[in-house]
């Protein structure tokens, strides 16, 4: 493919490449492959072709940028892309300076025609391609767009063949595309006097107006995820990103929305308004990648049933081509820890196999040759600006473990072993002691409770952390070797070594410490809390999930665990390295009530705190927003940040008790052992396997405790009931 560009320097202005095809006969069938740097949409005869949005999507784009393919027969001959700066050119990453990966927009095309005897003519993108200014005079990522419908494209000139050109693959990813769409609950006028819509749902997408206004007349406004205390309209934690629309009317009845960007939001302020336009002329038009829902819960606890609406909420706004952190500030990038902290649940909420097949690509792409793996995939700088963390980085194993688990993609484990082993490799050669991870800068269990109020790190050393991974993810690649029948003797030892060395150095008497090797290790970090303690939630948890513990430490450090959850009002102090697996020690270790006590949990810090808060998706901090009404920060506090919503893995594992046999991936062997709770009164929980629906429910009626289980074909399944009583059985529906 040819890749061009505009003769003229548009600046953050879009641009219109336009082409005139005339071809020697008529076609059967006419195709169109696309792609570019920027944001593009393909139009024929002025018409947007295909349901996507967005396009080409967002990979490692020095290395491979995807096409679309359209299928254009009889829809016209005037071919028209159109091009914003999106990721490519516009601003992105934690520099806040635009032009990453390039400085101006680019397309290559070609249009193929295929006629009724076989034979095919193309054209593709080259010096005859007409350019033309576009009405979307402004585009960011960040901060917004504007829309001049006054505005009568400017011939630029014939386009100009590019200086650069990248490497083209076909679609791997799921299309974006428009979802649902929600018209405003309320209009409120602030305490300063400011006009905003509510639309009852933070969510990432834009706002469609359908609006007939004078000529020359603006609708402007901004968005937020959340208003003050005194309920003003709040952005701060949006820090530099504008979030900025306006739109400059045409004087014709029009439907306008944004081309090349997208917002996370709930609420927009007015900026700029003309008399007449109601609240109706507003819609929120949610957009994600184009995902199959598989899975379903509901039960008898009304917060709950809200908190895995919230879990549902920050997914679809965060997989948006790329697993993000968040989608409203000047960020939404595609953080490697909250990716693997969250990738179990995410596939049991939608059919994600191949939105992860296109992202892992991008981390493997992107892994250092050395086998480390950066904070942030695709990069958004220079190799080296983030840390090689612990927890993050292992994203290279545990990832294709869990999607392997989910799917049963053998081939898609096999493309990403080699990723596997180089990454246990790195963390097998970095720092000063072979089978202890002490050196690096890692991110830690971020945004725990236990190193004091405001403190992003946790308390737990990130050494330990690092050492604890660095077990859990070479048992993964001895695991995933033993499926795809490699030889992992070597890693098997080094298993064995890591949990020896670890066990040496981090436990003694059945309790955390730190000794020997690790004992002078100082945690190299930025802002270091003003605490560091091997006796926390966290490493208990780590020792006991990892089963890097002996079976004669396993009840002392479980009763540890138990006893400090309690002696802490039950409250948990975990962050992103902890919370995941809390509550499975808890319940695995015969603490099934108190692992439940901590989930119904109303009070901070707790899932359902931001529930009784009034969120509508999931917190980055478990007080985003204090009990008095303030802020836990001005400068990273997202209010649709995936990560805790792993609890959702806890419910859908123990509570409804639904687990894959590592012997039989894609739920083709199951075990169902669910552990129910009479606070919940029912629960009912299912997802749309590989093989067909499994559901687990049960329900407290009067003294009787009822169980209904629904087994697809193709699935063996163990029924493990409380009560001891176990059957296996295969497809049916089945009543206890």
């Amino acid at each position: 493919m040819i890749w061009i560009n505009s003769p003229q320097d548009t600046g953050e202005q879009a641009v219109y490449f336009k082409k005139n095809i005339t071809w020697s006969r008529t076609p059967a069938k006419v195709e169109a492959t696309v792609t570019a740097m920027g944001v593009y949409n393909l139009l024929v005869n002025g018409q947007k072709v295909g349901k996507q949005v967005l396009t080409p999507g967002w990979t490692s784009y020095r290395t491979r940028i995807q096409s679309q393919t359209y299928d254009i027969t009889g829809l016209g001959n005037e071919i028209t892309i159109e091009v914003g700066a999106g990721w490519g050119v516009g601003t992105i990453g934690f520099t806040h300076n635009a032009h990453f990966y390039d400085d101006i927009v680019r397309t290559a095309a070609e249009i193929t025609a295929t006629f009724a005897d076989g034979t095919t003519e193309t054209v593709t993108t080259d010096e005859s391609w007409e350019c033309y200014s576009h009405p979307v005079t402004y585009t960011d990522i960040y901060n917004g767009e504007v829309w001049d419908g006054t505005l009568t494209p400017e011939y630029l000139g014939k386009a100009v063949r590019s200086e650069k050109s990248y490497p083209v693959v076909p679609q791997v990813g799921e299309f974006i595309t428009t979802h649902e769409r929600l018209k405003p609950i309320a209009v409120i006028t602030t305490p300063k006097g400011e006009k905003v819509l509510d639309f009852g749902q933070n969510m990432t997408g834009w706002i469609e107006l359908n609006v007939k206004g004078n000529k020359g007349e603006a609708i402007a406004f901004d968005h937020a995820e959340v208003l003050d205390k005194e309920g003003n309209f709040y952005t701060e934690n949006y820090r530099s990103a504008k979030a900025y629309a306006k739109f400059i009317l045409s004087g014709n009845q029009e439907t306008l929305a944004p081309h090349f960007t997208f917002y996370g939001f709930r609420y927009i302020r007015l900026l700029e308004c003309p008399d007449g336009v109601g609240a109706d002329a507003f819609t929120a038009v949610v957009v994600h990648s184009d995902l199959k829902r598989t899975g379903d819960f509901h039960c008898g606890h009304p917060l709950l049933n809200q908190l895995y609406h919230n879990v549902i909420w920050g997914q679809k706004s965060n997989y948006l081509d790329v697993p993000t952190d968040c989608p409203q500030r000047d960020e939404r990038l595609g953080w490697t820890g909250d990716a693997q902290v969250f990738c179990r649940t995410a596939a049991i909420n939608y059919d994600v196999e191949k939105f992860f097949k296109k992202w892992l690509g991008d981390v493997a792409i992107e892994q250092w040759e050395d086998g480390r793996v950066e904070g942030v995939v695709p990069l958004t700088m220079p190799k080296g600006r983030t840390r090689t963390s612990a927890a993050w980085g292992d994203v290279a194993c545990i990832a294709p473990w869990e999607i392997y688990r989910a799917y049963g993609n053998k081939e898609l484990l096999r493309e990403h072993f080699p990723m596997m082993k180089k990454w246990v490799d790195y963390m097998h050669s970095a720092g000063s002691e072979e089978f202890l991870w002490l050196d690096g800068k890692h991110y830690g269990d971020w945004l725990a409770m236990d190193a004091g109020d405001g403190i992003y790190m946790g308390a737990t050393p990130t050494h330990m952390i690092g050492t604890a991974f660095f077990a859990f993810s070479c048992g993964l690649v001895v695991k995933a070797g033993k499926v795809l029948g490699e030889d992992v003797t070597a890693y098997e030892d080094l298993y064995e070594k890591v949990v020896a060395k670890f066990r040496e150095c981090y436990i003694e008497n059945g309790t955390p410490t730190i000794k020997g090797a690790a004992l002078n290790n100082v945690d190299p970090v930025d802002k270091k809390p003003p605490v560091i303690d091997p006796d926390t939630q966290t490493a208990r948890v780590l020792m006991l999930h990892f089963d890097l513990c002996t079976e004669e430490d396993r009840p002392k450090l479980a009763k540890q665990l138990a006893d400090m959850v309690v002696a802490n009002g039950t409250h948990l102090t975990t962050g992103f390295v902890g919370t995941p697996y809390l509550l499975h020690v808890l319940s695995a270790n015969g603490y099934e009530k108190l692992a439940y006590d901590l989930l119904l949990q109303e009070t901070f810090p707790s899932w359902l705190f931001s529930v009784k808060q009034g969120a509508t998706t999931m917190w980055e901090h478990w007080d985003g927003i204090k009990e008095d009404g303030t802020f836990w920060s001005k400068d990273m506090n997202s209010y649709n940040h995936y990560a805790y919503g792993s609890v959702y893995d806890w419910i859908f594992g123990v509570a409804a008790g639904i687990t894959v046999d590592e012997d039989g991936p894609a739920y083709e062997k199951v075990t169902v052992a669910p552990v129910p709770d009479e606070r919940l009164g029912y629960l009912t929980a299912s997802i749309q396997t590989r093989h067909g629906k499994l559901l687990s429910h049960w329900e407290y009626r009067g003294e009787q405790l009822l169980f209904r289980f629904e087994i697809p074909a193709g699935t063996t399944a163990k029924i493990i009931l409380p009560d001891g009583r176990t059957e296996t059985v295969t497809e049916g529906t089945y009543m206890y």
